[in-house]
This record gives C-alpha cells, structure tokens and sequence, in this order.
C-alpha cells in the first residue's frame, strides 16, 4: 500500500512532508521530481530568491526543479529517510519504519552554495547545526586555512 502523504506546518522549518499512514524500513515513498535544468540555468533563474527546492542528480551539472511533495521533505540530521539515485531519478525511501503522523525528513547534504551558511533546524539531538554535507563543510574549512595563510603571509 503506497504511503499517504499530507503537507502541513512543520517545526522544522515551515511546512512538512507527513505520512498518515505507516511506512516500512526500506519502502520508496515519494520520487523527488520536477523539471531537470543545468546548475547554470538554475542559478540565473534563482539567484535572487532566498528558497529553492533544487536537487542535484547524475553529473551534479543538472538539478531537479523540485514539484510535487518530495519538496516538502525537511532536512534533519537524524532522518527517517534517505533519498536514492537510480538512472538520474530520485527516489525518497524510509531507512527506519516511519510511524504515522511523522514528519519525513533526509539529511539534504548540500554542497556548491554560493551561501556562507546553511544553518540546521532540525532541533536533532545529533544536530551538526548545518545542511552542508560533511564533505562541502571539509572543502569550506580547506579554503579557510588557506585564505587565512595567505592573508599572514
């Protein structure tokens, strides 16, 4: 039975994707989906606008044009959810069984923001404080120490 999905107010950050109905470990839920752009088209086309709903996919060098409930999804560093790339679409799957009325949440793991900061509002008890993947916040601290370096010498 496929899960039913509402959208409503989230704690998290506006509004959120809700199951009504329970969802297995390892069920696909939701297809992230929408128009594929190139990253270039979706820069020009959102470089005033504080929200996207992009997802990067493939080669990173195209993004989903988020449409429908997946863009809905909050991150959370402790999710409920992960998300899955099979031939270049996106697939949002339960990695614990979700009980209904929770909040669907994935770990957004960005990287290639012209953003400084991507703060977390998850309220996780894990909460890193950040959307940034793990490898985006080791390439910033990178860039730091040697803009830092070059500004003492």
């Amino acid at each position: 039975m496929p899960a039913t999905l509402v959208i409503r107010s989230s704690a998290i950050h506006a509004a959120g994707c809700y199951t009504t109905t329970p969802i297995r470990k390892g069920a696909r839920i939701v297809e992230y989906d929408g128009p594929r752009i190139t990253k270039d088209v979706a820069d020009e086309r959102y470089a005033d606008r504080f929200v996207t709903y992009l997802f990067g996919v493939g080669d990173r060098n195209t993004v989903i044009d988020g449409f429908g409930a997946a863009m809905f999804i909050n991150h959370s560093c402790n999710p409920n959810c992960e998300t899955q790339e099979i031939d270049e679409r996106v697939f949002v799957v339960a990695i614990r069984n979700i009980a209904p009325g929770e909040e669907l949440t994935y770990e957004y793991n960005l990287y290639d923001s012209d953003e400084e900061d991507q703060p977390c509002y998850c309220g996780a008890n894990v909460c890193r404080g950040t959307m940034f993947s793990e490898e985006e916040i080791r390439r910033r601290k990178r860039i730091a120490a040697r803009t830092a370096k070059a500004g003492r010498a």
